[in-house]
């Protein structure tokens, strides 16, 4: 592999990994992963998910930032995380007796449609569309699919790590109300668009 080549996947790799390192993706991983053993399940639709929303945006460079109505899906992704956020909390009453687990398919779907839906004009999609102007869009694609398998990794790990040290509901909780939050500043930004306000 040439120099040129081994650049342009270390800058996406490494400009990724710091972007979305402890961002609103990663904390959803961890928190999911707290909630069921299906680890692998959970990987695999996260990195489904990564793979659609920011392997479209690197396939289509920067012109994926202008086509798609970033308010609209962050209304959308905000709605999703404070219905996720609601059912973790009504589940975490409801289950006084038994522990809460995601099962198998929904472990692959819930890490799917968090990561899929908030993943849609977010920084780390930008910065993978961006980088697919600049450098070959197949080593910009597999820098930022290795840094985003690294942190979902490390995700998974913590969490799985935290839910056998530290009592499951306290983690359902803090998930919940952490779900919530981001939905909420979701749907903040998005009513302070331009856009929007100019709509109100």
């Amino acid at each position: 592999m040439s120099k040129i080549a081994f650049d342009e996947i270390i800058i996406p790799l490494l400009a990724v990994g710091l972007a979305e390192m402890g961002d609103k993706t990663q904390l959803s991983i961890l928190l999911l992963s707290s909630k069921t053993q299906e680890y692998f399940r959970l990987l695999l639709g996260v990195m489904l998910a990564f793979l659609l929303a920011d392997g479209i945006a690197i396939l289509l460079g920067s012109w994926v930032t202008s086509v798609i109505p970033v308010d609209l899906v962050k209304i959308v992704s905000g709605l999703v995380f404070i219905l996720f956020g609601l059912l973790i909390l009504k589940g975490d009453r409801d289950d006084d007796t038994e522990e809460s687990n995601l099962s198998a398919r929904r472990a692959f779907a819930s890490g799917f449609t968090m990561i899929f839906l908030s993943e849609w004009g977010d920084k780390t999609q930008i910065a993978s569309a961006l980088f697919a102007t600049e450098y070959d869009p197949i080593m910009v694609f597999i820098g930022v699919m290795i840094a985003l398998l690294l942190l979902s990794i490390m995700a998974i790990f913590l969490g799985k790590f935290l839910s056998s040290r530290i009592d499951r509901r306290a983690i359902t909780k803090v998930g919940g109300v952490l779900f919530l939050l981001i939905g909420l500043s979701f749907l903040l930004s998005a009513a302070a668009s331009p856009a929007i306000v100019n709509l109100l």
